[in-house]
């Protein structure tokens, strides 16, 4: 919580005005009942008209104050609370920037936007209410017992055995309240979890009928938290009777009490009126609690979930030793040693992998699915850190390059095409910043799309749906790859996104990355684009098992020879 509400620091004056305009309130509230029970005894039962105009004038401008003030009051409550959401986002923001790839595996996408909106609304809500009425209603009920003593110190006394009783049962109620508000947290990331995961995969659910399955999956995480918030708000609300209960009891005390007192000639009506008023206003403050319970439970459940992602350990740093100017110049690539596992899992995915790329080689990587060649592309960039080994660049290694020039050099192309929402021209100029129009149309050729494009009905300028659905896979494919190839790259990463391209585009796109005179490393499982390559890296299980050309493959590789066999036959391997 105190992490969360740091960021208030910058609002330390509209929060003093705040507090300032509560307190004018708070006096006006506590005041009135007191000139009510000096206008009674001084002028009513007296029927002296003077001071009933007298008083009933400083009750009318007392009110009048606290009208104004509550106005102001709410401007800057407000001003408070929707800055406090917009600074409390925007790092939020910066800091799911900084993530790694293993930060990333931590907190999918479901749970991260969560946070991003529910938890930071509630946060705001609970500032504003903190500004309004949170300070406000414990504060009323501290100066109506105040008041009431000052009135009349015997019947007072029933306020010490009941305030006190109710404030030890708010704070049970207020710390079992947090627990439960946190649990509601957890099934509002499960329901968006699964709206995402159904509203991303539509057109899959509706190809394999699986509409009921994906109905019932978000009915049961619809229900468990439908049950959760009602038996959270349950819990919550039933304070509330219990603190009525008490407060009429305690009313209803007053009034027994004093009528004798009165009878007696102890007290006079007109503070019998004003200790009736202010315990009604201590009855109305603390039946306020449940709301400010609700809303701070809440917000607490809210400020620990926001908390675990603002103080999140980055698992990827530079290097103490990084130089700024060091710069990728021609991308000659040399792995040694190198092993490396997710944070999830115990067994390495790759295991003692060593290779040497000249700059300006062509290399491909093929082998089945699972055997860590995205794994070992996404070591390049940094995207994770090896957990032992070295990777060089230029005979450096990569830990001793910024992460910026270290990534500015690279242009990589994952294996799932994702594309923006925007212009085609957006979407290829995405891969360089302040990118020119002849900079993107001769990317646009080069990855072969650009003949494409301008047949689409705004050309360049044509609007792409969410995640390319009004593009084919081909065209998603060569849109990525436009994108890197726009960057100028001194290694060029290619993961599989050739795979549906047809052999004849396929060819002119790879004829076209040699113009570029980067080091191109790529995923295959065509032996066809692997063939062409200056060397291929046969791969399986983590290590690689050959390395060479693909004639060199042939005779040397059992495993090579069998995947050549499976897409040309035997006769290919008989031939050659």
């Amino acid at each position: 919580m105190k992490r969360v509400l740091s960021f208030l620091k910058p609002y330390k004056l509209p929060i003093g005005v705040a507090y300032t305009l509560t307190l004018i309130e708070l006096a006006t509230e506590l005041l009135l009942p007191f000139f009510l029970g000096m206008m009674i005894n001084e002028g009513v039962l007296n029927k002296d008209i003077g001071t009933i105009v007298m008083w009933g004038s400083i009750m009318i401008g007392l009110a009048f104050a606290a009208f104004f003030a509550g106005i102001i009051n709410s401007f800057y409550a407000s001003h408070t609370s929707y800055g406090f959401g917009y600074d409390l986002r925007e790092k939020l923001f910066k800091k799911v920037q900084e993530f790694s790839f293993q930060n990333l595996n931590q907190y999918p996408t479901s749970v991260l936007m969560t946070r991003f909106t529910n938890d930071v609304r509630q946060m705001q809500n609970t500032i504003f209410m903190g500004l309004r009425i949170m300070v406000k209603a414990p504060l009323i009920v501290l100066g109506g017992v105040m008041m009431a003593f000052i009135v009349n110190a015997k019947l007072a006394l029933i306020f010490l055995i009941t305030v006190p009783l109710l404030i030890f049962f708010l704070l049970w109620v207020l710390k079992r309240a947090s627990r439960l508000f946190r649990s509601v947290q957890q099934r509002v990331d499960n329901v968006n979890r699964v709206m995402q995961e159904n509203l991303a995969g539509m057109r899959l659910i509706k190809a394999f009928l699986r509409r009921n399955h994906e109905e019932s999956r978000f009915m049961k995480a619809n229900k468990d938290l439908a049950s959760e918030t009602r038996y959270t708000f349950r819990f919550v609300e039933a304070s509330m009777p219990v603190l009525l209960f008490v407060m009429n009891l305690s009313l209803i005390s007053i009034l027994w009490f004093g009528n004798n007192q009165v009878v007696a000639g102890d007290s006079s009506v007109g503070d019998i009126v004003a200790i009736v008023n202010y315990a009604l206003r201590v009855s109305m403050a603390i039946s306020m609690f449940t709301f400010i319970i609700l809303a701070f439970s809440r917000a607490k459940a809210s400020a620990t979930r926001l908390g675990e992602v603002l103080d999140v350990d980055i698992d990827l740093h530079e290097s103490d030793d990084a130089e700024a100017d060091a710069i990728v110049r021609h991308g000659k690539i040399d792995v040694k040693d190198v092993s490396f596992a997710y944070s999830t899992q115990e067994t390495n995915v790759l295991q003692d992998i060593s290779f040497s790329v000249k700059a300006g080689d062509s290399v491909a990587l093929i082998g089945a699915t699972g055997a860590g060649k995205t794994s070992l592309f996404q070591l390049m960039p940094r995207l994770y850190d090896v957990n032992s080994g070295v990777i060089s660049i230029d005979d450096r290694a990569i830990t001793s390059y910024t992460l910026d020039h270290l990534r500015r050099a690279i242009g990589y192309v994952p294996q799932n095409p994702l594309l923006f929402s925007g212009s085609v021209f957006d979407n290829i100029a995405w891969g360089k910043e302040n990118a020119t129009k002849e900079e993107v149309t001769q990317a646009a050729k080069d990855a072969q799309i650009h003949e494409t494009i301008i047949e689409l009905p705004d050309a360049y300028e044509t609007k792409i749906g969410q995640k390319g659905v009004n593009l084919s896979g081909g065209q998603k494919q060569r849109l990525s790859i436009a994108r890197a190839l726009i960057r100028r790259p001194k290694i060029l990463m290619l993961d599989d996104c050739t795979s549906a391209l047809d052999l004849e585009t396929e060819s002119n796109l790879l004829a076209a990355i040699e113009s570029y005179h980067c080091t191109n490393l790529m995923i295959t499982q065509k032996v066809t684009t692997a063939m062409d390559a200056d060397r291929i890296l046969l791969m399986d299980h983590g290590q690689i098992l050959a390395n060479g050309t693909h004639q060199e493959l042939l005779k040397e590789s059992a495993l090579y020879r069998k995947i050549v066999e499976s897409q040309f036959g035997k006769e290919y391997i008989h031939a050659n």
